[in-house]
């Protein structure tokens, strides 16, 4: 049996029950830890790893062949991203973040190394990972990595700094994108499995962060890290390949997040302006309330609509680089406008802390910077669109 959602997408029973036990987990288990989590600035919720863990929200996305839900289209794991985020956003995307991990080795792992690394991530106990990227002198820019990678013999030699990196402080396994020749920019970047006890690994501390506290991030430090060749993922020089595939999946799913704390902020707004009278009436029945909750609600659905248009192209195997670059830059600068309408809409007490409006506005911005700033984006799509004309 299926159901068809109102943009017209078709759902199985099966699909329905992930989305729904999302739903449910987000309202549940994550928007009452919300502040809490908020205030605690450094320390990940692994409680709610744990019992993510423990029904599958952890794992779904993963492959059955490996123990996991076997829920790998991008379709449904918007909806459900978008469900985990409504209920909080920085504890929703730490929740599903073994799919970031493991997306190079889906891309290029061989099925030894699926089956050494993905199948520990579908128990009920599965351990934190890590990706890491970005380095103090390279963001947007991953073709110009300076992290080195030295072939010695059955080994790697790694050296180099890493920053930003989500789940650092928790991570027992990081895949690190490092640079056998730096020259070669792009056609020299290479994927390792870097374990975290492996000797030259140091994890520096949480970084305090404006918001989505409840993923935490911290620098990785690799002094003459050996890291046996079984541990590259792919090709010497094929890691920005899977690098870029991983971001073209992620990216979309970042606009699912986004667009899941815009109806957060949507929802939780209609219901004050309801509540909350002002000059006689519910302020809802203003007119300058009301247009800007139209707006909220139209840049919302316009957010889940581009999002779900770059899931389902790329599920039929399309090169989306456009289409989620499109999702990604709507979906994070919707929600940033969404949240800080929300706040408009509360007045001062959008201003407390006894709100969670201020959280989401702090929260939103994120969305904007990482995984290509909102500049990348635009970059990537006017270079897409020129080449298609």
């Amino acid at each position: 049996m299926t159901h068809k959602l109102r943009d017209g997408i078709e759902l199985s029973e099966e699909q329905r029950e992930f989305v729904a036990l999302a739903r449910d987990f987000a309202l549940n288990e994550i928007r009452p830890r919300a502040r809490e989590v908020d205030e605690a600035d450094v320390e990940s919720p692994l409680d709610l790893w744990q019992k993510a863990a423990e029904i599958g929200l952890a794992s779904y996305m993963l492959p059955a062949e490996y123990g996991g839900g076997g829920v790998t289209d991008i379709v449904t794991q918007c909806l459900v991203q978008e469900e985990l985020c409504y209920g909080d956003v920085g504890i929703g995307n730490f929740l599903t973040s073994s799919a970031f991990f493991a997306g190079p080795l889906e891309a290029m792992g061989t099925e030894e190394q699926k089956k050494r690394w993905l199948t520990p991530l579908t128990t009920a106990n599965p351990p934190v990972t890590a990706l890491a990227v970005t380095e103090p002198g390279v963001g947007s820019d991953s073709a110009a990595l300076q992290t080195r990678a030295t072939r010695d013999g059955d080994d790697y030699v790694l050296n180099g700094q890493k920053t930003w990196i989500s789940n650092a402080p928790y991570a027992q396994w990081i895949i690190v994108f490092a640079t056998v020749d730096p020259s070669l920019r792009a056609k020299g970047v290479t994927a390792f499995l870097v374990e975290r006890d492996m000797p030259g690994v140091t994890i520096g501390q949480p970084m305090p962060k404006m918001g989505q506290r409840g993923i935490v991030n911290a620098e990785v430090f690799l002094d003459n890290v050996r890291v046996p060749a079984s541990h590259r993922i792919g090709g010497e020089g094929k890691g920005f390949y899977g690098l870029m595939r991983t971001f073209d999946a992620s990216r979309i799913l970042i606009g699912a997040g986004a667009t899941g704390l815009s109806r957060a902020a949507l929802d939780a707004t209609v219901k004050y302006a309801q509540e909350r009278t002002q000059f006689g009436k519910p302020i809802i029945e203003h007119q300058a309330v009301a247009f800007r909750i139209a707006d909220m609600a139209a840049r919302t659905d316009v957010s889940h609509l581009v999002t779900m248009r770059a899931a389902r192209l790329f599920d039929q195997g399309e090169f989306v680089a456009q289409e989620s670059a499109i999702a990604k830059l709507v979906a994070s600068e919707n929600t940033t406008w969404v949240t800080n309408a929300a706040l408009q809409s509360h007045g001062g007490w959008g201003y407390s802390r006894e709100f969670l409006v201020e959280k989401w506005v702090r929260d939103a911005k994120l969305e904007e910077l990482e995984e290509g700033t909102s500049d990348i984006q635009r970059l990537i799509i006017s270079r897409s669109v020129g080449a298609s004309r």
